[in-house]
């Protein structure tokens, strides 16, 4: 899994300067999205282009059939037509998921998660994107989600980090506290 994960971050990163290069970062992110949502919700063709039983030809001539209607740039389609040839459009989603990574810290966003045992309200969510905005030094991107198994309290995952204030994460400590555990 490592291998293939560095394996689509090289990638990203190649993709993420060509497009940098080409002052079209964000269009790419665009194109990459549009192609992503294909994939997912037409699953024959992400089986044309994905699975290697299909000749790297029949792969490509798909291609040129979906970058028309997606309105995939020269650069995108010749860089996805390299991913057919090198046998790594299995790895497209995770391609996609660096290259938006890649965007967002070159433009000074980070994205994360904040997920609450209940909905938040909007002063809440000011609070909290505001306290995590000053401890990452960023804008920040945030995707909003509610778990009503965490109890109460909320977990949010920004950048690399982990920020547990749930309730089932304190009553953890708490028990382990208590019997001694560590």
């Amino acid at each position: 899994m490592a291998g293939k994960r560095s394996a689509a971050l090289r990638y990203a990163k190649a993709l993420f300067g060509l497009a940098q290069e080409a002052g079209a970062v964000e269009s790419v992110r665009a194109e990459l999205d549009r192609v992503t949502e294909a994939l997912t919700t037409i699953p024959k063709l992400a089986d044309v282009l994905v699975l290697p039983m299909y000749p790297a030809a029949e792969r490509r001539a798909a291609l040129q059939g979906l970058a028309g209607p997606l309105g995939l740039s020269p650069l995108l389609t010749h860089f996805l037509s390299f991913l057919i040839d090198q046998r790594r459009t299995r790895d497209l989603a995770a391609i996609h998921d660096d290259f938006v990574r890649l965007a967002e810290e070159a433009a000074g966003r980070v994205r994360g998660e904040v997920v609450s045992a209940t909905p938040l309200d909007p002063a809440q969510l000011a609070r909290i994107r505001a306290a995590l905005a000053r401890r990452m030094g960023r804008e920040l991107d945030l995707a909003i989600r509610v778990d009503p198994d965490l109890l109460g309290g909320l977990v949010a995952r920004v950048g690399g980090l982990v920020f547990d204030g749930s309730l089932r994460t304190q009553l953890a400590q708490l028990r382990a506290q208590l019997t001694g555990e560590r």
